[in-house]
């Protein structure tokens, strides 16, 4: 049982509590900025039932695979490797919504409001969905700075999915309020996520 107070251990595990908060706290913060701090709740800071329950099991996974396996952890060059796709998520998504401003929601909007504008600079006129992007590298990476296998497999497909039908979704209604604008865009901008086109 030391293998789970070691450096390794200690440095990986702070790596990701790290990683967490601050990127859920900076979420809220940017959305209490960027939308005004009445309309931000607990809600803002991005939490679900289901988010929980992946990164407990990330974690279960982890102190199993120390104990068994410790030197399945000890290849810092896959750890050094997630840890840069944290910081590289982190940025692409933040960019994201900071050059989206007001039209960088967290719900869909279904109907276009008066200050909507089609965005494609920035950030976005190399991505279409930065923000969708950003997170799939930065939870993908969490897993590979933890050399946790299995979470790395799962957090990859599941967040995959989760976007690829979110992109179908949000693309009908923005060709909805842009029409041949966004056609355009969306014919000369990749998605963002691997196989979305």
């Amino acid at each position: 049982m030391t293998e789970i107070f070691d450096y390794t251990s200690c440095r990986q595990l702070a790596q990701m509590f790290l990683a967490i908060a601050f990127f859920h706290s900076s979420e809220y913060v940017l959305a209490a900025v960027i939308h005004g701090i009445s309309n931000v709740t607990l809600k803002s800071l991005r939490i679900s039932k289901s988010y929980l329950l992946a990164m407990i099991f990330s974690l279960l996974e982890y102190v199993v695979e120390i104990v068994l396996f410790p030197g399945l952890k000890e290849h810092w060059w896959i750890s050094n490797t997630g840890l840069a796709m944290v910081l590289i998520g982190e940025i692409i998504r933040k960019m994201a919504i900071i050059t989206a401003g007001r039209a960088f929601t967290y719900l869909i909007k279904i109907k276009r409001e008066e200050h909507h504008k089609l965005i494609t600079h920035g950030v976005y006129q190399f991505v279409r969905h930065p923000g969708y992007c950003g997170f799939l590298i930065w939870s993908v990476g969490t897993q590979i700075m933890l050399c946790n296998p299995i979470s790395t497999v799962a957090f990859a497909i599941v967040v995959w999915h989760f976007f690829a039908e979110r992109i179908l979704y949000e693309d009908y209604f923005l060709m909805h309020f842009f029409g041949s604008e966004y056609l355009e865009y969306a014919q000369q901008t990749p998605s963002g996520l691997p196989f979305v086109k």
